[in-house]
């Protein structure tokens, strides 16, 4: 008979057609769950070189995708296409699986699926590893030009810092001693009193002026790091230093290593605790 049939055998469905070349009868067992159309079109096709045209339509006339599941395109009719011969298939209804059956069936594929984890886990994980320390290995190859170069910038942005927190030293040392040698030397305490009322209220004036431009108090240690970070910025545009770049390659390294010890946690990845030990 040239008619499609479908029949399920051992709970597989068998499709039986006609080859067009040969005449004959051939019989395909598809897995409906991971079978796709069009890799059964595929078997039809290497099973006969004379089929140059092997589609499925549904009823309504529409192609339906390669990458529909068979057990999607059994659940109606449909329309198989070989060559210039359309097969009107009508797939048998398959009997409903018990709750029973239905249930041990579902712990079979637990099964199965503990079984691949427990065989092809630790191959993943240490092929993973392997990825990871690769990728470690060229990061820290990358920041190590750039680490040197950093150093020498922090080296020179934390000397011209310490300079300018020396001067200022110096600078409030000579304004003291300034002041008293026009007071008891010079001049007298009532003379000198309005003078360091204004300076007084100047320096107030220069430390609320500071807040306004940087809108942070002026706290010593704060002020030291925002005068070190503008000396290191300067001086990294200077010898082109790209600071995003060395950002981005720390959060880079940074991340790998992260993924590298979680990798590393053989009871909550399931990975063999003799492998690991032995790579530490």
């Amino acid at each position: 008979s040239p008619e499609v049939t479908i029949n399920y055998r051992h709970g597989l469905p068998v499709i039986t057609l006609t080859l067009p070349t040969r005449s004959e009868r051939c019989q395909f067992t598809v897995k409906p769950v991971v079978t796709t159309v069009g890799a059964f079109l595929q078997d039809v096709q290497r099973e006969d070189k004379g089929i140059e045209r092997a589609e499925v339509f549904a009823t309504d006339g529409s192609k339906v995708s390669d990458a529909t599941l068979m057990e999607v395109l059994l659940m109606n009719d449909f329309k198989l296409v070989i060559n210039n011969t359309a097969y009107s298939v009508s797939p048998p209804v398959k009997d409903k699986l018990s709750s029973e059956h239905a249930t041990e069936m579902e712990d079979i594929k637990s099964l199965v699926h503990r079984l691949f984890v427990a065989l092809h886990l630790e191959d993943h994980q240490i092929r993973r590893e392997r990825e990871l320390l690769q990728k470690l290995d060229h990061l820290k190859e990358e920041l190590l030009p750039l680490e040197q170069m950093k150093a020498r910038i922090m080296d020179s942005a934390d000397a011209k810092t310490s300079r300018l927190l020396w001067v200022g030293l110096a600078l409030m040392s000579t304004q003291g001693g300034a002041l008293a040698w026009l007071t008891w030397w010079v001049y007298s305490w009532d003379i000198m009193e309005p003078v360091t009322y204004f300076i007084t209220y100047g320096s107030a004036m220069a430390f609320y002026a500071y807040f306004v431009l940087t809108k942070q108090d002026y706290i010593y240690p704060d002020a030291k790091d925002r005068q070190f970070l503008h000396y290191f910025y300067r001086k990294s545009k200077k010898q082109h230093f790209n600071v995003e770049r060395y950002n981005k390659l720390k959060e880079d390294l940074a991340e790998a290593e992260e993924s590298l010890r979680r990798l590393r946690q053989p009871l909550h990845l399931r990975l063999p605790i003799q492998e690991i030990s032995d790579k530490d």
